[in-house]
């Protein structure tokens, strides 16, 4: 098995004591449900918009097939994501930055736990926006960089119209105008991509590749490698998402919740470890303009559904949960 290493770490990455976490912050594998899961909805059916509405509703997840996005634009950026975390961390050690203002870093993120004490989570993740490219090529050796700047490029296109067909079958499901969504969240939206990478963890129960949360934009779309890890929060118990090749993941994060009035679900979700493979996935989120005002959608509000949240600027927002790691403006 080949020894990993996050770019930070001067040796083979190993269980050390700050990885593990408190006992109430652990996965407890043993719980998770694997009988049932999110649904898959087929794009080329019919009765699309009924199956995306129910599922923002029950479940805020769902995978999609037959989405139009070519089988060899997602195996070409799973393989250019592959080769950068194969990178020798003196490679991209460079991009390492606890900074959320950098537009490009890598990030091992932190679970901040009882007495202020932080615990490190089991993975490394290359944060980047979807454009321009030039920025993100400059900052990779020259070998990747290449690689990467074609998948990505062909990717986001494909990405960004896939995200625009989304919005509409959504703002369709809330018995809108089909264009509603896209106009509401503003030219120049917050585009934003994050490779993650999880190694084989030599006891999964202690540690997590990435802890119970939200995201923070308006979608999201994740393309998975074929190894299992992410899993949802549906009435308090976790499921597993299973892995469909070249299948992408949908979650609607908190912005759709707050415009829909909490008709359709931001849900918890996370990602765990395993023994024996590693795991890759791109997540590419998908939010508001930064001057967008965000609240329950007009049209959606009624004495039958009285407004569920107040109004607010989308960048307070985003400062707010950087800044103090709170998403108190929901309340």
């Amino acid at each position: 098995m080949k020894s990993f290493q996050f770019a930070n770490e001067s040796s083979p990455v190993s269980l050390t004591p700050d990885f593990i976490l408190p006992e109430h912050k652990r996965p407890h594998l043993s719980e998770v449900t694997f009988s049932d899961s999110i649904p898959i909805i087929d794009l080329s059916h019919l009765d699309v918009v009924h199956k995306i509405s129910k599922a923002c509703e029950e479940f805020g997840f769902f995978q999609i097939v037959n989405h139009g996005v070519p089988d060899q634009v997602c195996t070409k950026m799973m393989k250019a994501i592959t080769n950068f975390f194969e990178l020798a961390p003196e490679e991209r050690k460079h991009l390492s930055s606890t900074d959320h203002t950098k537009n490009v870093r890598l990030v091992n993120y932190l679970l901040r736990v009882d007495g202020g004490e932080t615990v490190k989570l089991w993975s490394e993740n290359f944060v980047h926006p979807w454009y321009p490219m030039d920025d993100i090529i400059s900052l990779l050796p020259e070998n990747i960089g290449t690689q990467y700047r074609e998948a990505f490029t062909e990717y986001a296109k494909e990405i960004s119209s896939l995200v625009r067909r989304l919005l509409s079958l959504i703002s369709i499901g809330l018995g809108l105008e089909e264009d509603f969504l896209l106009k509401k969240l503003g030219e120049q939206p917050r585009q934003r991509a994050q490779a993650n990478f999880y190694p084989p963890c030599s006891n999964p129960e202690l540690t997590m590749g990435l802890t119970e949360h939200t995201d923070i934009n308006a979608l999201t779309v994740l393309l998975q490698s074929e190894v299992s890890g992410l899993q949802v929060n549906k009435d308090g118990k976790w499921i597993s998402i299973p892995c469909i090749p070249n299948a992408f993941v949908i979650n609607l994060a908190d912005q759709i919740e707050v415009l829909s009035n909490g008709r359709y679900k931001s849900v918890l979700h996370r990602a765990v470890t395993n023994k024996v493979h590693s795991r890759m996935s791109m997540a590419m989120f998908y939010g508001p303009n930064s001057d967008t005002i965000i609240g329950p959608i007009q049209e959606l509000i009624d004495e039958e559904h009285p407004q569920k949240y107040r109004n607010y600027r989308f960048s307070d927002f985003v400062e707010e949960f950087y800044c103090h790691g709170t998403k108190s403006m929901l309340n």
